[in-house]
């Protein structure tokens, strides 16, 4: 918020960087709003299996949205609810799921692909985890050590 009252201030103040500073908000803007949206819905200790909990998430890409490579160290069920998703863990095959569509991540698995497939239309889609109870949901992996640039955010060239 401080970055947009900047920019806002540049943009009364010097009249010459106006066409300069719209572009910038814009862009920015733009990067911003392409990021997943995560939301929790519900977390339970897994008493049967001590240490372990279930943890269920909805997940909304935007329009063109991707993720960056990474892992769970969990067991990942997937279920879309809205939209086109393309998804892919190393080893396997890209796949592009739609609504009543499933998709899994085992706990060694590093998702190389995950993205909306419409460029004009959110995707929306629940992400069951089973997973240690102190350990962090999404666990950034380099695309060098994933053996790949599958994603467009590391910049693989993907289309």
């Amino acid at each position: 918020m401080q970055q947009l009252r900047t920019m806002m201030k540049i943009m009364k103040t010097t009249k010459s960087l106006q066409p300069l500073a719209a572009l910038l908000f814009l862009t920015v803007g733009a990067l911003i709003a392409q990021d997943a949206q995560v939301r929790p819905l519900m977390s339970k200790d897994l008493t049967g299996f001590p240490g372990k909990e279930g943890l269920m998430i909805t997940v909304v890409y935007p329009p063109g949205a991707s993720d960056p490579v990474h892992r769970h160290n969990a067991y990942a069920f997937v279920y879309v609810l809205e939209g086109s998703i393309i998804m892919q863990v190393k080893g396997g095959k890209e796949v592009t799921l739609t609504p009543g569509e499933t998709f899994y991540e085992g706990p060694n698995d590093i998702h190389t692909v995950g993205r909306n497939a419409s460029k004009t239309k959110p995707a929306k889609f629940v992400v069951f985890l089973v997973k240690d109870k102190a350990a962090p949901v999404l666990i950034p992996v380099s695309p060098a050590a994933a053996g790949a640039a599958s994603s467009p955010k590391f910049g693989s060239g993907r289309k």
